[in-house]
């Protein structure tokens, strides 16, 4: 997408909205296919949390993708958008037994990170094939908000609780056809995703009748020039060969998953908005834009950078500017970062803005969502229309003309 292009958007559809281009989806997914295309059964799970749009369902389902879930209204989501159950792989946390037996119901892949759970799932439905999730206590990323592979994750079974994971599965005679891992994203370190391997691999050797090992993702993407990356395919020559050998030692061809969700969509996404303001005081020019945490959150919630530029004037003279938002708080996007002048009514565009920015956006101070347009053979297409002030009101219910009255 070039910058005319995002600029004729904006005309078309309005600001603020989020643009996602589908063949940087398809190249990542492509990409990863590609560096692990020596594995024999191979399955790459749409993390579909870090962007669920149905439409963006829809093209990676084109693509060959299975989904990975984490609530049973995503499970929905991936039914309406056309998978089949089989395709859909269920790792919830936190949740009640009657939501997993709700999901079981539609005939999902499920996954328990939970020895409670794991055991009173087993004894009421020992013959329903499940998933374990595994906590390495293995941290890939450096971040702990992102990061849930650490001893003092809520995520997973301790690796430490093996054997009294063992005992539940042999009490329980359940049928355990998979064991999953995620570390967190943004891995650094490919030897620290491997060590991680190993500990899912010794853990695998515990049960007879697998059928597949999930590895999670967490792949880093570069958010800024020169960034660091996840070296995806030097993780394909050397995790394709130790799962080869383990499958030998085995004895049994098993199925390697991935779930990415920020590798596939994250740089695929720019968040478009307009500055309403721009605001000199003695020691800072703010751009004040069309949106806030609102939209997008990351900055504020992880620290995260979105590179951003002027695609209004991207040939401008560079100034410093802290662009903020509109909301009645605190909702900085950066911090005296060098920005082609800036002047009101200008187009801001926010880099990597595909994963978890509108899936975490919300409606505070009573805002509306912005819109979502899909970029696609060189034509942008509505997928998500902005919300209107009937979306606010859609499931308030007033009080009755007598309660108000005093």
């Amino acid at each position: 997408m070039q910058p005319k292009d995002l600029l004729q958007l904006v005309e078309q559809f309005g600001s603020p909205i989020y643009v996602y281009d589908a063949e940087k989806i398809k190249s990542q997914y492509n990409r990863l296919s590609k560096a692990f295309s020596k594995v024999d059964k191979l399955r790459i799970n749409y993390a579909m949390k870090a962007l669920s749009n149905v439409a963006v369902l829809q093209l990676l389902k084109e693509m060959g993708a299975g989904l990975d879930t984490v609530s049973i209204q995503e499970v929905q989501l991936g039914l309406h958008a056309g998978y089949e159950p089989e395709k859909i792989f269920y790792t919830p946390n936190g949740v009640s037994l009657e939501e997993i037996e709700e999901v079981n119901a539609m005939g999902v892949q499920i996954n328990i990170d939970n020895l409670s759970i794991l055991e009173q799932f087993g004894t009421k439905h020992p013959n329903v094939p499940v998933c374990i999730r595994i906590n390495p206590h293995v941290m890939a990323g450096g971040n702990t908000n992102i990061s849930v592979g650490h001893i003092d994750s809520k995520f997973g079974i301790s690796i430490h609780q093996l054997p009294l994971l063992v005992r539940i599965v042999e009490n329980t005679k359940m049928n355990i056809v998979g064991i999953h891992m995620h570390t967190g994203s943004d891995i650094l370190d490919i030897e620290v995703f491997l060590y991680a391997a190993e500990i899912l691999f010794d853990a695998a050797k515990n049960f007879k009748d697998l059928e597949f090992l999930d590895f999670g993702s967490g792949f880093k993407v570069p958010y800024k020039k020169d960034d660091i990356e996840t070296d995806i395919e030097e993780l394909g020559k050397k995790l394709t060969k130790r799962f080869k050998a383990f499958c030998t030692e085995y004895g049994k061809d098993l199925t390697l998953i991935f779930e990415p969700g920020k590798f596939l969509v994250s740089e695929a996404g720019v968040f478009l908005a307009k500055v309403n303001v721009v605001k000199q005081t003695t020691s800072t020019v703010f751009a004040g834009i069309d949106s806030g945490f609102n939209h997008l959150i990351r900055p504020m919630l992880y620290g995260s950078q979105h590179h951003i530029e002027n695609i209004s004037n991207p040939k401008g003279k560079e100034r410093f500017y802290s662009v903020v938002g509109y909301i009645c708080e605190t909702d900085t996007f950066a911090n005296n970062r060098r920005i082609s002048e800036i002047k009101e009514g200008d187009i801001l565009s926010f880099r990597n803005a595909g994963a978890y920015c509108y899936s975490m956006a919300s409606n505070y101070n009573s805002r509306y969502k912005p819109a979502e347009v899909l970029w696609m053979n060189g034509k942008g297409h509505l997928i998500r229309a902005h919300e209107t002030f009937e979306d606010l009101l859609k499931n308030q219910i007033p009080l009755p003309i007598e309660a108000t009255t005093v």
